[in-house]
């Protein structure tokens, strides 16, 4: 029992650089104190004592801030970084090693009961701040949620997702499944990917890219009338027309 317990301690702490001891993260980590009151209230559940077990939630909910509903399966190592504001409804299923920051919802969106109605999130998984997660489908092992994404869809494992709704960016780099110094190597705080370019930077360049085309065949374009304007071309004007003529029309069937 012990041993489990200074595990998701200690996985904690690895993941966390502002959490200096293991007295600090016991003491004062909301999200760890919310998964704890889980783990009683969720073998209560599975006892049939329903009410008991929806009447604890509620009082951690009280406590952290952090809703989970007593049906929710959770992992192990799972860390609920900052906590306050996270919703993860009944049929959800957590791997282990996942972590899930502030204002989450790992929500349903099917009113039919006794179906999978909420997420499975994978082995290692980051979902970031304000993401929602809402449908019966699986986050692949070690993908990543965006902050803010509304996702509606299935993520593939190492997948990074952004935007509302989602978007799949590409494949990354795998998860560390263990707790140990080895999960810093791969953990992206927030779903942050190192050496991934900003969707919003990415359009920009392509942008930029498009007017610069533009503007190159809008100068061709224009040495080209001027030369049709020119009523006494030499020779070689006359066959410098004709080659700009010449592209003008194989830009124009474009």
């Amino acid at each position: 029992m012990f041993n489990s317990l200074f595990e998701q301690v200690d996985s904690i702490i690895v993941r966390d650089p502002a959490a200096r001891n293991r007295f600090e993260v016991i003491t004062c980590y909301p999200g760890l104190h919310a998964v704890w009151i889980h783990q009683v209230s969720h073998g209560l559940w599975n006892l049939g004592l329903k009410w008991i077990a929806r009447f604890l939630s509620m009082i951690a909910r009280w406590i952290t801030g952090i809703e989970i509903h007593p049906g929710a399966k959770i992992g192990r190592r799972v860390f609920l970084d900052h906590g306050l504001g996270i919703v993860i409804g009944e049929t959800t299923e957590i791997g282990d090693d996942c972590t899930i920051y502030q204002g989450v919802t790992l929500g349903g969106t099917s009113l039919y009961k006794g179906v999978k109605r909420h997420p499975t999130l994978g082995k290692g998984v980051v979902i970031s701040a304000g993401a929602k997660v809402l449908g019966g489908f699986t986050v692949g092992d070690g993908a990543r949620v965006g902050s803010n994404a509304v996702v509606l869809k299935e993520i593939p494992p190492g997948a990074t997702a952004v935007g509302i709704p989602a978007r799949i960016l590409h494949p990354d780099l795998p998860q560390s499944s263990s707790a140990d110094s080895k999960a810093k190597e791969y953990f992206s705080a927030y779903g942050v990917t190192p050496n991934v370019d900003d969707p919003v930077s990415m359009a920009l360049k392509g942008l930029i890219d498009a007017t610069l085309e533009q503007e190159a065949k809008i100068a061709a374009l224009e040495k080209a009338l001027a030369k049709l304007n020119n009523t006494t071309p030499d020779a070689a004007e006359s066959s410098d027309t004709k080659r700009d003529l010449g592209a003008l029309k194989e830009w124009l069937k474009e």
